[in-house]
């Protein structure tokens, strides 16, 4: 199987941003905040969305599933309060799952958390809990800026973030280190505040001693690590001069890569640096980047093409990469596969 790690519902029907917005203008008119069942998505609308982007999209480039989770830049935690980012969570992880139901066969669904600026992660246990044991969803994804570009919240390291690690080593699932929208205009949101916000977390980790807590702990950095792969040797010599263990031992057990990196030179890079063990494949299709590259007349996000045509890999290293990898990092996923015997 050829399994895509990062998919977001970038294509959600109209109706979906259209009760957002109203959820927004709320917060300064609250008796004109609308109730979650205000919002009407029928079926044959979510199949049209899917059908005719991702899942034609997929099927054109030959990946067969994708774990999918709701659009991150619409996650916006910065906006309202713990209860508007509890309601509009609830709603976005739904429509996730319902895609999943619709397409069994091509996506089985993440979660975002509920997260807002200053409140206690722990609040965001009760989503979790319902979204892994009535959903089936196979991991989280988890903002280490509620905030939006400002980063007010501790580092990943603090322990205010130690329930939510519970949970996810009691369920077995990782989480996908994904920041939201950024509304600090030094920051723009794709093409700086993901990527800086990738490079940030895996210092957090590489700068504390989170894993002997959490030895099982899970992390998946999306974007090919923002500048981790590209700056390895200086996350080497920053280790040995805090005197932490070599990188493979103090975080490789722990920390994943995904490969939505849209050129090949980055995908040589990646597979080059990084050891295959720790490297998922993933596109975030009909993402930040939806163009066709004029120098290849290929989507530059059609990350498959990269994998297949880069030779720093061989076929089991090429296997592990699409399928095996995924299954180790997601043993909720391989547990759903097998039980369709897959």
């Amino acid at each position: 199987m050829i399994i895509d790690v990062h998919g977001h519902y970038t294509t959600a029907p109209a109706a979906l941003g259209a009760w957002r917005d109203l959820q927004i203008a709320g917060l300064k008119a609250p008796s004109q905040t609308p109730r979650a069942s205000d919002l009407k998505i029928s079926d044959d609308e979510i199949r049209e969305t899917i059908e005719n982007n991702q899942l034609k999209l997929m099927k054109q480039r030959g990946s067969d599933l994708t774990i999918f989770s709701p659009r991150a830049s619409f996650m916006a935690h910065h906006i309202g309060n713990f209860e508007t980012s509890s309601t509009w969570a609830a709603i976005c992880n739904e429509l996730c799952y319902r895609v999943s139901e619709l397409f069994p066969d091509h996506f089985i669904p993440a979660a975002m958390l509920p997260q807002s600026p200053g409140v206690d992660p722990k609040t965001c246990i009760p989503e979790l809990v319902k979204c892994v044991e009535e959903y089936g969803n196979v991991g989280i994804n988890l903002n280490p800026d509620p905030s939006g570009g400002h980063w007010t919240a501790p580092p990943l390291s603090d322990r205010s973030w130690y329930p939510i690690y519970e949970k996810m080593v009691e369920y077995d699932i990782p989480a996908m280190i994904h920041v939201s929208t950024s509304c600090n205009a030094c920051f723009h949101t794709t093409g700086a505040h993901y990527l800086n916000a990738d490079t940030t977390a895996f210092m957090q980790c590489l700068t504390s001693d989170l894993f002997k807590d959490f030895p099982t702990l899970k992390f998946l950095i999306p974007h090919g690590g923002g500048a981790v792969p590209y700056h390895w040797g200086r996350f080497r010599g920053l280790a040995q001069e805090l005197k932490k263990p070599l990188l493979d031992e103090h975080l490789l057990n722990n920390i994943f890569f995904d490969t939505c990196v849209y050129h090949q030179p980055g995908i040589d890079l990646l597979t080059e640096v990084i050891p295959v063990k720790n490297i998922l494949f993933a596109s975030e299709m009909i993402g930040a980047v939806r163009g066709i590259d004029p120098t290849t007349g290929h989507y530059y996000d059609d990350t498959k093409r990269y994998i297949e045509a880069t030779l720093k890999l061989n076929e089991q290293e090429r296997h592990q990469i699409y399928e095996g990898n995924a299954r180790r990092v997601f043993p909720r996923l391989d547990a759903a596969l097998k039980k369709k015997g897959l």
